[in-house]
């Protein structure tokens, strides 16, 4: 591979509503993320990915953008921005912006002219169909459950497609005017200074326009979008070719997809040399999860499931580029809570998870907590529940005669709400986060689970972060995760994580132990970091206690 500014970056991810509180209005904002930023430097992040902080009727926490050059009075304002894009700068940490553009929202400008006039320019830019047999132009289901079409107002027999909410019109990238619209926005944001951006659902901006819609694969008697986007996935590299060629190529920036079923026959085309992207996250865990119809029938990969994935995706890009490897985001659950045995889903399980995510091959995402060891909390009420999404889990739930107890329980564990509780800074009220009460409820153990009083432990999950990416970017390993290659260590054991990173004859080992029982490992390695104080070599014999990671080195 050429080697690129971004290769050997730790990036992070924010949630800017659930950040930091600057104005005490209980909503995060800029400013909040502002005066956190000698917290994220002392992380040694490169890179930070901020949720999308644009003008926003939040149907969908953002994801519904009204105005892609503006930034929502709740975040601050554009001065606010341009003083994060400074002072970030003098940190050299690069901002990484939030793209949605497979859809807007229905308070766009655009979206607005249409409806006001079909005949329009801006119509052309949506995908406005007429229905068929007094029904949907066709059987596709939304993500968030019902029909992709929405009946157009004051229209007998008219129908816009949207993928998601009936808030988020999606976009007809088959029109050019449209899409170098959206380029120049892009190259707004890039004249600006920010390091490039992170790509939401782009794998859905190619469309079948026959709209024949598929087989059912549910009572409903529809058929998942995500079906239609996986069918035609290997059709999307034209528009993405000329984003790329019009807008992140120019300035040399950095991107990172979402691009859900990419074919391991495309990955060149994505992330190769010449690739769209610079990177794409590795989503085939949750790709497995997703081919699910609803929460209460995806099933418990565990920590088998969970180590099967990424190392199929590691041995897939080994020759071609670089994935970014992540445990959680603001769209999952926290990893620790979801992919581990029960009693290592505390300090130690997350010490050890955090061993396997950061040192991987590639350039890792840290999500907001993650590196505090952050675990699920509990909802009690659907009321208590913001997320669309989750509402709309929910009634699936109800619809399949599970009960209301059992649903919240599906809930408490696949929710995307998991993610998007309030950074807990300290132990005072509100977790440090806010002195109002927040969006959405703080975690239940913020007393405990806190950054202050981790700082003030040095065996604490959020200083064992810290030393697991000072280590990964030093000079002794920084040119094995620049330019070595992955391979998995076979270890007769489901509950166990073991591989390596090697370049010229030098090598990093990873063995994660997620097992009831220590473990025993035979081989002619140093111990370079380990999760537990316990974990020794003697001899030619590592021993790793249960629950518990080594970082091994022959150099």
């Amino acid at each position: 591979m050429q080697e690129q500014w971004w290769h050997g970056k730790v990036a992070y991810q924010i949630y800017p509503k659930s950040f930091k509180d600057s104005n005490n209005d209980g909503i995060g904002d800029i400013q909040g993320i502002i005066s956190k930023l000698d917290y994220l430097k002392s992380l040694d992040i490169d890179l930070l990915w901020i949720s999308p902080i644009y003008v926003s009727p939040f149907k969908d926490q953002g994801y519904d953008i009204a105005d892609y050059q503006n930034i929502d009075p709740i975040f601050g304002s554009m001065t606010d921005f341009e003083e994060l894009l400074t002072k970030a700068k003098a940190l050299d940490i690069g901002i990484i912006m939030d793209l949605v553009i497979n859809h807007c929202s229905n308070e766009h400008i655009w979206f607005k002219r249409a409806l006001a006039d079909l005949n329009s320019q801006e119509a052309s830019y949506f995908y406005f169909k007429q229905g068929k047999d007094g029904k949907e132009p066709d059987n596709l289901r939304s993500y968030f459950g019902g029909s992709v079409w929405e009946k157009v107002p004051n229209q007998d027999n008219l129908y816009y497609l949207h993928y998601f909410t009936k808030e988020q019109p999606d976009l007809n990238w088959f029109n050019e005017d449209l899409r170098n619209k959206l380029f120049e926005m892009m190259n707004w944001w890039l004249d600006k200074g920010i390091a490039g951006f992170r790509v939401d659902a782009i794998m859905n901006i190619y469309k079948d326009l026959t709209f024949s819609g598929l087989s059912p694969d549910d009572i409903d008697g529809r058929a998942n979008a995500s079906s239609m986007t996986k069918l035609h996935a290997d059709k999307v590299g034209t528009f993405l070719h000329e984003m790329n060629t019009k807008t992140l190529n120019k300035y040399n920036a950095f991107s990172i997809g979402e691009a859900f079923d990419v074919r391991p026959s495309d990955l060149d085309k994505f992330i190769g040399d010449n690739g769209y992207f610079s990177s794409i996250f590795d989503l085939s865990f949750r790709e497995i999860l997703e081919k699910c119809n609803g929460y209460y029938q995806m099933p418990s990969l565990g920590i088998k499931g969970f180590k099967d994935c990424i190392f199929t995706t590691q041995q897939r890009v080994n020759d071609i580029g670089f994935v970014a490897p992540i445990i959680e985001n603001h769209d999952e659950p926290r990893g620790v809570s979801y992919w581990l045995p029960y009693q290592w889903q505390n300090e130690q399980g997350a010490k050890a998870l955090g061993t396997v995510n950061v040192l991987l091959r590639g350039i890792p995402f840290i999500y907001q907590g993650q590196e505090l060891g952050m675990t699920n909390t509990r909802f009690n009420s659907i009321y208590e529940f913001d997320d669309v999404n989750a509402k709309s889990e929910y009634q699936k739930c109800i619809d399949a005669n599970i009960g209301e107890q059992e649903a919240l329980d599906i809930l408490n564990k696949q929710s995307r709400d998991q993610a998007r509780v309030p950074m807990p800074w300290d132990d005072s009220l509100f977790g440090g986060f806010s002195k109002h009460i927040p969006w959405i409820k703080v975690h239940h153990d913020y007393q405990n689970l806190n950054v202050k009083k981790q700082e003030a432990n040095l065996n604490s999950t959020l200083n064992y972060y810290r030393r697991l990416i000072k280590l990964r970017k030093s000079k002794k390993f920084i040119d094995i995760y620049k330019y070595g290659k992955f391979e998995a260590i076979n270890i007769d054991n489901d509950n166990v994580i073991a591989y390596s990173i090697a370049y010229q004859n030098k090598a990093i080992y990873v063995i994660a132990n997620f097992d009831a029982k220590d473990l025993v490992y035979e081989a002619n390695l140093k111990l370079e970091l380990s999760s537990n104080s316990q974990n020794c070599i003697q001899d030619k014999t590592i021993y790793i206690k249960a629950g518990s990671a080594v970082v091994l080195t022959n150099i």
